[in-house]
């Protein structure tokens, strides 16, 4: 399918991002995003899947979107350009200095203060989640590194991979979720949806029961953690279907791993940015991810395919899997 997707990519520069040199950096940030997270858990009404408690990639950095308050109207903002907090509400901006040496237990003392100025009472649970860190962050003195220049770079490399999320969620009809930033495990994504029900999973915690109510074929960027040592791109099915491991992916340099007893398709991000046609690659791994999962999973392609969809009706009815209702 490279001709059909070839045709829609566009020249991109993408930043070299390696992990090692600012991951200090990196998992500061990604404790305070947490707990600007955790504000959205406290301030927004429930969705499915926990979507109201995710962030956003902005013109700038991070955003929590417009959250009700008491008071009015409140967005945060995480200033990857300008190194700043913002808050605004309606009728007020304010904010503060983001510099190395900024601990979680300083940027949290500050964050409270912030609110308190602009009369936002926002009831979080000051402690992280989803990571290898138990610390409270009033406590968190450990983790104070902040790098503006990797920031910047992190920032352009969500913003352009946010565009081709976009563009490839565009090409699905059926219920599909924003690009959005999970501040748990920090890595953007988006998700398409069968639109069935998916099995219970015995002993899930609510957020994880939640997360994976129903049939899901997920796509996403990390820029690498502890267990992951590198910047990638991934997908995976779940409930994963048997023969998974075992389908073609594309590009060449795309594979699958193991991670957490499931498959996990992975595109390592310097593959794709020394790539002569960087935004055709990731496009080519999310729809060969797609077309992995689905039909595997009894997916109608054809009937979920949008009218913008540069993969042909042909193509995806031979991978679509026959329903045994012919009569003919």
């Amino acid at each position: 399918m490279r001709s059909a997707l070839g045709s829609l990519a566009m020249g991109a520069t993408l930043p070299v991002l390696d992990l090692h040199p600012w991951e200090p950096a990196k998992d500061t940030l990604h404790l305070w995003c947490q707990i600007l997270g955790k504000t959205r858990l406290a301030l927004t009404r429930r969705r499915n899947h926990w979507w109201n408690v995710t962030l956003y990639v902005s013109a700038r950095g991070l955003t929590t979107h417009r959250m009700p308050t008491d008071t009015g109207n409140l967005e945060l903002e995480v200033d990857l350009v300008g190194h700043r907090l913002r808050a605004r509400t309606t009728h007020v901006e304010d904010g503060f200095e983001l510099v190395d040496g900024l601990s979680v237990a300083a940027f949290h003392e500050q964050y409270l203060a912030l609110l308190d100025r602009l009369g936002v009472k926002a009831e979080i649970r000051s402690e992280p989640f989803g990571v290898p860190v138990t610390t409270p962050f009033a406590d968190d003195v450990q983790h104070a590194s902040y790098d503006g220049e990797a920031a910047g770079r992190f920032l352009s490399a969500l913003q352009w991979s946010a565009d081709v999320f976009d563009e490839f969620a565009g090409w699905f009809s059926g219920k599909t979720s924003p690009v959005h930033l999970f501040w748990h495990s920090f890595d953007l994504a988006f998700a398409r949806f069968s639109g069935r029900r998916a099995p219970a999973m015995p002993g899930a915690d609510p957020v994880t029961a939640e997360a994976y109510s129903h049939e899901v074929v997920a796509f996403g960027f990390w820029p690498g953690d502890r267990v992951n040592q590198f910047p990638a791109f991934y997908s995976y099915t779940a409930p994963e279907p048997s023969g998974l491991r075992e389908r073609p992916l594309r590009p060449a340099a795309a594979g699958w791993i193991e991670q957490r007893g499931g498959s996990l398709a992975v595109l390592p991000y310097d593959a794709v940015r020394e790539s002569s046609d960087p935004r055709a690659d990731l496009l080519e791994f999310l729809q060969s991810a797609y077309e992995a999962g689905a039909p595997l999973a009894g997916w109608d392609l054809v009937a979920t395919r949008s009218d913008w969809c540069p993969v042909t009706v042909e193509w995806l009815a031979e991978l679509t899997p026959s329903t045994g209702d012919d009569n003919g």
